[in-house]
């Protein structure tokens, strides 16, 4: 079948992928076609000479939105801090929050927990399984964001037999009209590697606190899996369940369109190990007050892939940044309603943890990126802060290659 007209003109996606994929398609399963035109200058630019004979590399190419360009594209450089979130040996600090600005000071909140890490086989009722257990919440500020004074303790474990008894941490902190919300998440005591864990939160009238604590988890995950007997093995399953059967993991609430969009990290029982990594997977649940109720959303999960959640409202939508994990980490993706997400850019090398200087939140793309925290392992069991710098990256030369600015700005 000739796609083409005198080499450009209107490529018929539809077809093209049905007949790459035609083998594994059921009979009578209809294939739309999307029709879209298609420049003698974008065939220039993707190399595609002869539209005959199309890989299945071509196809996917030709079946790119315009919309993806290189205003997402960057790299990152990582620097130590100074202050009281300088290294400190026997000292975890971990999961730094997003920055407040406020009144000249940058705030930041974060995981903090003392010694080593045992791991599991040993006395998990009184041992440290993870760096992140045995965590309470801190808080630290700084005028200048590199030298950081710790202000004390902001969320502490909850009383023996509550939801939070074991450990707090992870937080992400969000300032709505006047008060001040920390998300985090929790575990209740013993820590083995079927336990399940939730999210909590707590509220305030000033960055310093006191927070008051909700009594009940404001998420849990699935309650669809089943464990396959009853040894600590979290592989054996019976069924998986959704995709946050096991764990709800780093809460993040972004006012948005009048609600409350909490985003977090879903961990499935019997977790997988796919081509892309660990089976790891996106969710959002929506509330009408910061408080909740959260109701997650038909939708989840909304990513294939990520790790830590890195999320911010861009333009008239929401940004998410997917690292780690999954076939599609490492780029950087957008939901014009914050649930329907597609690809933009892929982002290399983005820090782990990311906590966001949202005073640096813009319409220009990459911007959310200039500065802020992330962690650093010196070893597995003692972490520590440091501050990451980013930089929108727009041209490749060579050494002293000359090119004209405008070529430069564009390529």
């Amino acid at each position: 079948m000739n796609l083409f007209k005198n080499i450009a003109g209107t490529f018929l996606i539809g077809a093209v992928m049905a007949s790459s994929c035609s083998k594994s398609t059921a009979p009578n399963t209809e294939v739309s076609e999307e029709k879209v035109e298609i420049s003698k200058e974008k065939l220039d630019f993707l190399g595609i000479t002869d539209p005959n004979h199309l890989s299945a590399a071509s196809k996917r190419a030709l079946a790119w939105p315009d919309s993806l360009t290189n205003e997402w594209f960057g790299e990152f450089s990582v620097h130590d801090l100074k202050g009281d979130l300088a290294y400190e040996e026997g000292v975890v600090r971990r999961d730094p929050s997003a920055l407040l600005y406020i009144d000249g000071k940058y705030h930041v909140y974060y995981s903090k927990s003392i010694g080593k890490t045992q791991g599991f086989g040993g006395d998990v009722e009184n041992e440290k399984v993870f760096p992140w257990d045995r965590c309470d919440i801190w808080h630290a500020t700084s005028t200048d964001g590199w030298t950081w004074k710790e202000e004390g303790l902001s969320v502490a474990r909850g009383e023996k037999g509550t939801f939070d008894d074991r450990s707090v941490f992870t937080p992400e902190v969000m300032e709505y009209e006047g008060k001040y919300y920390l998300c985090y998440q929790t575990i209740k005591s013993p820590y083995n590697v079927r336990t399940k864990n939730q999210v909590g939160l707590a509220y305030a009238d000033s960055p310093y606190g006191p927070w008051e604590k909700l009594e009940e988890p404001i998420l849990s995950p699935a309650d669809n899996g089943v464990w396959k007997g009853t040894e600590q093995n979290r592989f054996l399953v019976e069924k998986k369940g959704d995709f946050d059967s096991h764990k709800v993991h780093d809460p993040c609430i972004i006012p948005y369109k009048g609600k409350f969009y909490l985003y977090y990290k879903g961990e499935q029982m019997g977790e997988a190990i796919t081509f892309g990594g660990r089976q790891i997977r996106h969710g959002v649940a929506i509330a009408d007050n910061p408080l909740g109720p959260y109701v997650k959303s038909k939708y989840n999960p909304i990513s294939n892939s990520g790790h830590e959640i890195c999320v911010f409202k861009y333009k008239d939508g929401i940004m998410s940044l997917i690292t780690t994990d999954g076939p599609e980490k490492g780029t950087v993706q957008y939901a014009n309603d914050g649930i329907n997400f597609n690809i933009q850019a892929v982002i290399p090398g983005a820090p782990h943890a990311m906590g966001l200087n949202r005073s640096l939140n813009s319409d220009e793309p990459f911007s959310i990126f200039g500065w802020g925290l992330t962690h650093r392992y010196v070893s597995y069991d003692y972490q520590h802060i440091r501050r990451f710098h980013g930089k929108r990256k727009t041209s490749h030369t060579a050494k002293n290659e000359q090119t004209s600015k405008k070529t430069k700005a564009t390529r």
